[in-house]
């Protein structure tokens, strides 16, 4: 059990606020797996460390989704749904049963805690990603708290106040979060939401915004992070395309 998570989840990830509530989650196997590295060659160690950085950011998602699932005060069946099929089609069925019992244990936690208490620990989770984990990253952690956000077809104004929060903890613009909530809308407002610009806004500050995003977006950015995550940014990118030609289609470009 949890294999797929706490494999490789060593250095700067394993210390910290995360690494103490990957102690409570996974519970002794995180020690194991840590001892049980030290005798690695470098081409293990090298693996290790990619590994590391991946089940890092696995990890850190499922903390982030445990504090917006819970923004609102409710556990929704249709969120914890989207939960698991997000992790079944990005990570496959072995991490959906482990990353929902995971999630369970997190919930736990935050009922030990007063609500003071755990949104300092978020805000502790936050800076500790923010300082072993690029920008480019950190952009698709927050993409996929924002799909979270979205799964029951309502955005609740709690859930939007703790993504703005989440961002700034994590060092990128608020403004970023509306852009990702409006991705995948059929509408030109919603088009000019994610490209964040004004309808009143020049075809140059509108081709510059998307050049902008497109470069930040980009799915190489996060290849790092294995082909599941980066196979989710595609389809971000897919939907930051589609925006474009909606706004391109009704200008005339």
């Amino acid at each position: 059990m949890f294999a797929k998570w706490i494999g490789g989840f060593l250095g700067l990830w394993a210390g910290g606020p995360l690494g103490a509530l990957a102690g409570y989650a996974l519970g002794s196997l995180l020690d194991h797996s840590v001892d049980g590295n030290s005798g690695q060659n470098s081409d293990s160690k090298i693996h290790t460390q990619q590994e590391g950085q991946r089940n890092g950011f696995l990890f850190s998602l499922l903390v982030l989704m445990a504090h917006i699932i819970q923004a609102d005060g409710k556990v929704m069946h249709s969120e914890m749904e989207a939960v698991r099929r997000l992790l079944r089609k990005s990570f496959g069925a072995q991490a959906e049963k482990e990353g929902d019992e995971i999630l369970r244990r997190l919930f736990e936690k935050r009922k030990q805690m007063s609500s003071t208490e755990w949104n300092d620990l978020m805000r502790q989770c936050c800076q500790q990603i923010r300082s072993v984990m690029d920008e480019e990253s950190r952009l698709q952690l927050l993409a996929f708290l924002c799909e979270i956000a979205k799964a029951d077809g309502h955005i609740d104004p709690n859930e939007v106040e703790q993504l703005h929060l989440l961002a700034g903890y994590l060092g990128l613009q608020a403004a970023v979060v509306d852009q990702l909530l409006n991705l995948g809308g059929t509408t030109l407002e919603e088009a000019y939401k994610v490209l964040g610009v004004s309808p009143d806004a020049t075809d140059d500050e509108v081709k510059k915004a998307y050049r902008r995003l497109a470069l930040q977006y980009h799915p190489d950015k996060v290849a790092s992070l294995g082909d599941d995550v980066k196979a989710a940014a595609e389809k971000k990118f897919k939907e930051l395309g589609a925006a474009k030609d909606r706004i391109w289609e009704a200008r005339g470009l």
